[in-house]
């Protein structure tokens, strides 16, 4: 699809997300929210709905969803009401879910994230608890298993208006609203666990109009590939539909990651499909102030707020912040990384290679990471006092790595210590000289840029221990003659 029949007619999108809270038990029984258990072991007459068996509100649970909702901007409710959400499936045992409808525990607020450089704001139009059903395992031989582990598993459903308007920025709004679940951690943020679900609600009007299209959902997306991969495809789907004469019905689609493309499940269904009523069994929920005020001493800085200092504070680009500050935990080690080393943009230099390849090639996370901000501030600061050399500090990085040695043992032991001594660096550059006449023949013709050539010569005869910019300047200054 060309770029003028897109823009012919603009994209409407809203999300809704269901995040799994990290309380450790359930949110009307005291059965363990355990991940990755034997399935059916981790129930209870409460969770398995069994009769006679009544709920008993989490207030942990409940807490998580406030310091959500203050995160988000919005208003916390006096009073909010659970109600009964009708549906029968197979892995929902009570044949209803409780959830929140008309009176929900957070609303009205909103979320800012930057993209392309603007930032962008969305509002949120409610953030409600409700209980999680259990999952369905299809065999290959077409039959199906259910385990109800997950029944009872507390959710916040954090709803946004339609304010998205392209794939991009859905799937940025989706990286923040996720970033922020983890800094406050409340919520692992893992979707390939199932710990973040997202559906997408999409529309398309003609430019210019007010009046919004008919809107299809996507349900259960499970990756930021997949939100972004299923809201384009469906964009241009309704765009076709709608250029040649057709009407867009509403319905429920689920996206199949192998075929690339939606599949759709069922006609959609409104609130009245799901005979809402207030949950016998659960009073209303009642917060006061002082509760508020008490979640509120929680509050951490949050990741956008951070990205910014970043950038003000320790003068870092748009991208360095963004990735340091991707996780609370990596942002920590760069702070206190930096005080330390005394260097905020050397320590980001290494944090952004060294450390984050180091992450990656382990499997790690930077809480189970070996090395310390401590013991790599102190490479950092052999590299400043060129002591050794940055090519041999990678050696060295490696080597701390594996072992409990501070940089200045590795050093040591390995015989890294940077050459710095003008006589020994002239001997190897004169070597060099000699062996390459045909190269300072080219750099005395104004080839500057062999200049990197001889540095680089100099550097693989002193094994990487020549210190490089009195090197260059050496032989600038021999070839200049």
């Amino acid at each position: 699809m060309n770029v003028t029949e897109v823009q012919e007619y603009v994209p409407v999108i809203g999300l809704e997300v269901h995040a799994q809270l990290l309380t450790k038990t359930k949110i009307f029984c005291s059965c363990p929210s355990t991940y990755g258990a034997e399935p059916n072991t981790l129930v209870c007459p409460v969770c398995l709905g069994l009769p006679g068996a009544l709920p008993v509100l989490n207030r942990e649970a409940v807490s998580m969803a406030i310091l959500m909702g203050l995160a988000t901007n919005c208003t916390i409710a006096e009073e909010s009401v659970f109600a009964r959400k009708n549906y029968f499936y197979p892995d929902c045992p009570k044949n209803y879910q409780i959830s929140m409808f008309d009176k929900p525990l957070c609303a009205d607020g909103f979320i800012e994230f930057e993209l392309d450089g603007e930032t962008k704001r969305v509002r949120i139009e409610r953030i409600h608890l409700e209980d999680d059903a259990g999952k369905l395992i299809h065999e290959e031989d077409g039959g199906s298993l259910v385990d109800f582990n997950r029944c009872g598993v507390p959710l916040i459903e954090i709803v946004s208006r339609p304010d998205m308007h392209s794939a991009e920025e859905a799937g940025a709004y989706l990286v923040m609203l996720r970033k922020i679940l983890r800094y406050l951690g409340i919520c692992s943020g893992n979707m390939e666990e199932g710990s973040l679900r997202c559906d997408v609600n999409v529309s398309v009007m003609p430019a210019g109009s007010s009046e919004f299209g008919t809107k299809t959902e996507i349900k259960n997306l499970n990756s930021f590939k997949a939100v972004e991969m299923g809201i384009r495809y469906e964009i241009e789907r309704q765009i076709e539909v709608l250029k040649n004469g057709g009407k867009i019905s509403q319905v429920t689609n689920l996206w199949d990651s192998g075929a690339k493309k939606l599949v759709t499940m069922r006609s959609k269904e409104y609130a009245h499909d799901y005979r809402y009523f207030p949950e016998p069994d659960l009073l209303p929920l009642e917060v006061d102030d002082e509760w508020i005020d008490g979640i509120r001493t929680k509050m951490v800085e949050l990741p956008l707020e951070r990205e910014r200092r970043f950038r003000k504070e320790y003068n870092l680009s748009s991208y360095d912040a963004s990735v340091l500050c991707s996780e609370k935990k990596i942002a920590d080690y760069y702070e206190e990384l930096a005080s330390i080393a005394g260097d905020p943009k050397l320590s980001a230099n290494w944090m952004m290679r060294e450390v984050m390849e180091e992450l990656k090639e382990q499997s790690v996370s930077i809480e189970q990471f070996s090395l310390q901000p401590e013991r790599l501030a102190g490479l950092i600061r052999l590299v400043k006092e060129n002591v050794v050399s940055g090519s041999a500090a990678r050696d060295v990085f490696k080597e701390m790595v594996k072992s409990n040695e501070s940089a200045e043992e590795v050093v040591r032991r390995l015989g890294l210590e940077q050459i710095s001594g003008e006589g020994e660096l002239e001997k190897m550059i004169d070597e060099v000289i000699a062996e390459n006449p045909r190269e300072v023949e080219r750099y005395r013709e104004g080839k500057i840029q062999l200049l990197g050539f001889f540095v680089g010569q100099v550097m693989k005869k002193s094994r990487g221990k020549a210190n490089p910019k009195l090197t260059g300047e050496i032989i600038k200054r021999k070839l200049s003659g």
